[in-house]
């Protein structure tokens, strides 16, 4: 469907799949058990996700696809049918898999583990899909909008008084990164230097000297780095012999954030697990 090289609504590969494998009216409506999505557009998005973490496609934007220059290989060397054996040859695509497998006991990845465990790994591979797909709308939303979402986040974390307050102390640097003071609570007992880089490239121990350098000039003893990609090892460290107290935010934990504070998210359903009430059945 992308092979053209193009951008390609998601909604409109739904509706072309849905052809080509030749749906009844009644197939393509039917719907998951939360009733909010159909399980052909749920098992689509599920293909969007592996073909993405292996390369094969990209996300420029929310809802559309477009084929990579290793899709377009995989296509023009004769592959039959792309499958999860085709992909595992990308260690992108082994590694996303191994993450999904490092929370899952060994009972559960055989089908073997008890209801409860099931659901509880089926819940956090949804969370993760949930967290790549946040992270991609956060590096390509506008400047002014990741400064919301930082904002947002902080203040539902408990740091910054009121989002007022909040606003008025980040974002002055007009650039596309976030530079500014954030009180640690309401009082204002302490305050906090807070910059935050929506970079593809890894962040790495200068870009985290300079912010130090910052935190002095600002009489500032507790500071937050939030990026989008990541922070290299010597950054890590550095962090951790300085005086400093320097709070790194990579962008696997910014979307992990942004849903507990629900940021950028909402609830689609939502499923009570009960057990029996023994004292209910104890006569007096």
């Amino acid at each position: 469907f992308v092979e053209d090289g193009k951008d390609h609504n998601i909604r409109d590969a739904i509706e072309k799949l849905a052809d080509e494998f030749m749906l009844t009216q009644d197939e393509k409506e039917q719907l998951l058990p939360s009733g909010q999505q159909t399980y052909f557009h749920n098992r689509v998005g599920w293909a969007r996700t592996y073909l993405k973490k292996a390369g094969l496609v990209d996300v420029p934007k929310r809802g559309v696809l477009r084929i990579t220059e290793r899709g377009k290989k995989i296509l023009g060397s004769g592959t039959k049918r792309v499958d999860v054996e085709l992909l595992n040859q990308f260690p992108e695509f082994v590694e996303f898999k191994n993450l999904k497998r490092e929370s899952t006991p060994d009972s559960v990845s055989q089908g073997m583990g008890t209801p409860e465990e099931v659901l509880e790994s089926t819940f956090e591979n949804l969370k993760r899909k949930l967290a790549d797909d946040i992270l991609d709308q956060v590096k390509s939303c506008p400047p002014r909008m990741f400064e919301k979402i930082v904002v947002e986040m902080l203040v539902a974390m408990g740091y910054g008084g009121s989002l007022k307050d909040a606003g008025q102390a980040v974002g002055k640097s007009g650039d596309e990164g976030i530079d500014g003071i954030i009180k640690e609570d309401r009082l204002g007992l302490d305050i906090i230097y807070v910059q935050a880089k929506r970079w593809a490239n890894v962040v790495g121990r200068p870009e985290i000297q300079k912010f130090a350098g910052a935190l002095q000039g600002q009489r500032a003893r507790k500071g937050i780095f939030i990026t989008t990609s990541d922070f290299s090892k010597e950054a890590r460290d550095y962090c951790a012999k300085i005086e400093s107290k320097i709070i790194l935010v990579d962008g696997e934990e910014l979307a992990k954030y942004m849903i507990d504070c629900n940021i950028g998210v909402a609830p689609v359903t939502s499923y009570d697990l009960k057990r029996i009430d023994s004292d209910y059945f104890t006569e007096e």
